[in-house]
């Protein structure tokens, strides 16, 4: 599904997604990636859902987010709080979503300029 870009702006928007891959500022990533409105990383060790863990989680700390959207694939899936007890303490809020529902709602976030970054993983 192709979604629309604003090009008067040098933010990091999702501009499509589909099995397999996302798009950001017309680039395809078909691996996992985080996005904030400045910049774009591929460095996060996260692969699947099934294998998150707290370092995981704990990555996006330093990041300091108001809002940390999980893309979780084709379905949405939630993790255990456990796993995400120190973006808690930290009182960052963390929203599991499908994919495709975490990029929309975070180009919908940047758009409000709020602090958002959106984590998805990419399912094949």
């Amino acid at each position: 599904m192709a979604l629309h870009l604003d090009s008067n702006t040098n933010h990091k928007l999702f501009t499509g997604h589909g099995a397999g891959y996302v798009a950001v500022n017309g680039q395809i990533y078909q691996r996992p990636v985080v996005v904030l409105p400045e910049e774009l990383r591929t460095d996060w060790p996260a692969t699947d859902f099934v294998s998150l863990n707290e370092s995981h989680f704990d990555y996006f700390l330093a990041l300091k987010p108001e809002v940390l959207l999980l893309g979780t694939g084709t379905k949405q899936h939630f993790a255990h709080p456990n796993l995400y007890r120190e973006l808690i303490r930290a009182r960052i809020s963390i929203e599991f979503m499908d994919t495709p529902a975490a990029c929309r709602t975070y180009n919908i976030l940047v758009a409000e300029d709020r602090k958002v970054v959106a984590a998805v993983l990419i399912h094949p």
